[in-house]
């Protein structure tokens, strides 16, 4: 693993120049674009979302949706979970890293090493660099959080062979106060033909709505393990999910004849 100019063991980026720019500036330029204009005030709080983790070109304005809505409580927030699936390599539970920092090309962005070491205490979780190195899931979140937050420190984890249930746990002991964001990191179908994914994804978002965690599998999200165990969570302490953006890659820069579907949540208390 890489140690970077401070000295701090740090996870490189895996898909930049591929998923989004390498370049620093233009990056910036296009994540600023894609959060679009000031989001206007809402009367929900956000405390967690759920937003697509695709090419900047294919889910780019979906993820874009969901960042913009933090942007009223940036100045409180300090602690995000970041947690998504595991995409190339097997992994049995949830692995937590144990780099010090993640780095993308607006900078590094501090581990809560501390929190990652106490969290290991699971048995479920495992604490571990190997699933983190190639993962995108992960890494394409990071540019549009370093935009929106000051500063802050990552949570950042992997699912592989996990219960939603040990999901649901682990989010309820990282919950705490207002600081600290949750992101789900997850595309919705996938492969599709336009009007197929279209009935699969309005059927999935109704039940992220609604709260059925139970109707989710891996035909309707990749990352479906981590968004069922936030809607256990979610639906315990009461909060509602309020859909912000649905659409595919036919809708965006792809054919539509075989798509992708991306969607994007927020989950909080009126305020």
């Amino acid at each position: 693993m890489p140690v970077d100019s401070q000295g701090a063991r740090t996870r490189a980026p895996a898909v930049a120049g591929l998923f989004y720019p390498r370049d620093a500036v233009r990056l910036q330029t296009e994540v600023l674009e894609l959060l679009g204009g000031t989001s206007p005030s809402s009367k929900v709080l956000p405390k967690a979302l759920i937003a697509p983790h695709a090419g900047y070109v294919y889910s780019g304005r979906v993820a874009g949706a969901a960042f913009a809505k933090i942007r009223a409580s940036a100045q409180t927030i300090t602690r995000v979970v970041l947690i998504g699936p595991a995409h190339y390599v097997y992994l049995g539970g949830i692995a937590a890293p144990g780099v010090e920092a993640f780095e993308t090309p607006l900078g590094r962005v501090p581990v809560d090493t501390e929190t990652c070491s106490q969290i290991s205490r699971f048995e479920f979780v495992t604490q571990t660099d190997t699933p983190h190195v190639p993962e995108h899931a992960l890494e394409v979140e990071l540019p549009f959080l370093q935009t929106v937050l000051s500063s802050f420190q990552l949570v950042p984890l992997v699912v592989g062979d996990a219960a939603p249930e040990e999901v649901a746990h682990l989010l309820r002991q990282l919950w705490d106060a207002p600081e600290t964001l949750i992101v789900v990191s997850s595309d919705l179908s996938h492969y599709h033909d336009y009007e197929t994914a279209q009935r699969l994804d309005l059927s999935t978002a109704d039940a992220i709505e609604q709260g059925e965690w139970v109707s989710l599998g891996p035909t309707q999200a990749c990352g479906w393990i981590a968004v069922a165990g936030l809607l256990i969570e979610t639906r315990r302490r009461g909060l509602g999910g309020y859909r912000l953006a649905l659409c595919n890659s036919g809708d965006t820069a792809g054919s539509r004849d075989r798509v992708v579907g991306y969607g994007a949540w927020m989950f909080g208390e009126r305020s």
